[in-house]
């Protein structure tokens, strides 16, 4: 079987590593915004709530996650699922894994600002909504940004998790057809994937940095 062939036959599964990629952020990205405020929240319950949430969800391994969300519902409560909760299953698992990271990014960021800055904008009359909507938040993107790159190229790897619940993303695809064929060919077309899109999302991530020079921070 020729290179171009594999190719094509991992075509597949290569647009469902995309799709997870991208639902992941979609999804974590706020969420860990969420989580941040909550873990810098004032009130002691829910401060603490979300610090255990962050410290067990990066505590632990992403594949022991997707295995909970996966079988947990039959195993905890007796619930069957359909096969198609798979792709359901890898997206949760990974968005909760990621908001975690996420959202101790945001916090550090969050917590360099000055308070300065919330000073002043409280004397020009701005709200406290206001004032991280249009002041803290973009400068605090600027600052924590390479930090965001590093964990968005993780998941680019990280998406070959999501064989251990059986699902077919383009590393599953790889292993069957290599199998099948008694070839590591499969294997260094997966590589090639991963190094290009890896290569692609550092590439968006630079530019996007770049965009953001204008926030230039002390």
């Amino acid at each position: 079987m020729s290179f171009g062939t594999i190719c094509l036959q991992l075509a597949g599964g290569m647009l469902t590593t995309i799709q997870i990629f991208v639902l992941t952020l979609v999804f974590s990205l706020p969420l860990g915004l969420f989580l941040a405020l909550g873990r810098l929240s004032k009130n002691p319950v829910l401060r603490n709530v979300v610090r255990v949430y962050n410290s067990v969800l990066r505590g632990t391994p992403l594949m022991l996650q997707l295995l909970v969300v996966y079988f947990g519902p039959y195993y905890l409560f007796g619930i069957s699922l359909s096969p198609n909760y798979r792709g359901t299953a890898v997206i949760i698992a990974f968005a909760l894994n990621y908001a975690a990271y996420f959202a101790e990014i945001y916090r550090s960021g969050i917590a360099s600002m000055p308070k300065g800055q919330y000073e002043a904008a409280e004397v020009l009359g701005y709200s406290k909504s206001r004032t991280f909507m249009t002041i803290i938040l973009p400068q605090v993107m600027k600052r924590v940004l390479p930090s965001i790159t590093n964990e968005v190229i993780t998941l680019v790897k990280d998406t070959s998790l999501a064989f251990s619940i059986a699902y077919a993303e383009m590393f599953t695809e790889a292993k069957a057809i290599a199998a099948s064929q008694r070839s590591m060919v499969p294997f260094v077309a997966a590589a090639i994937f991963y190094y290009i899109f890896n290569a692609i999302v550092a590439g968006v991530m630079d530019l996007l940095e770049k965009k953001m020079s204008y926030y230039q921070v002390e």
